[in-house]
């Protein structure tokens, strides 16, 4: 379902919430792990799960859930009922999928971020590519 672009804007978008609401992100998608985001990534602060061998998303999500030493803190983002159950079984909270689109649709537009100091804005791009940094990353 998650595939190149859509996954990066879908990555860019958590992101954006991360930033806007100061808290910790990951994403554990379905299929193969792609080259410019493989498993144990992180993108823009968002670190990327795939599932493991033999398995899929939500075993995934439950071993990262259980490696966890704050569940009362976790929010999992899901509409999958087995998985809702089980996280709250553990002490996680759980959001599900529309009620999390949501809350990322009503964030306040990003500001662009400005030049570090020293940096001239329109040398940003210039300084990106020097040390091999996407701009878009």
């Amino acid at each position: 379902m998650w595939r190149g672009q859509t996954r990066r804007e879908l990555l860019e978008e958590l992101s954006q919430f991360a930033a806007a609401k100061k808290v910790s992100v990951a994403v554990a998608f379905d299929g193969a792990p792609e080259a410019n985001f493989p498993d144990n990534s992180t993108f823009k602060s968002v670190k990327i799960y795939y599932h493991e061998r033999g398995s899929n998303a939500d075993a995934r999500i439950k071993s990262l859930v259980e490696a966890s030493k704050e569940r009362q803190t976790l929010f999992i983002v899901t509409s999958d009922r087995a998985l809702a159950d089980y996280v709250r079984r553990t002490g996680a909270k759980v959001i599900n999928c529309r009620d999390f689109r949501q809350k990322m649709e009503n964030l306040p537009p990003q500001k662009k971020q400005s030049a570090p100091e020293g940096v001239k804005p329109e040398e940003m791009s210039q300084w990106l590519r020097y040390f091999g940094v996407d701009e878009n990353d």
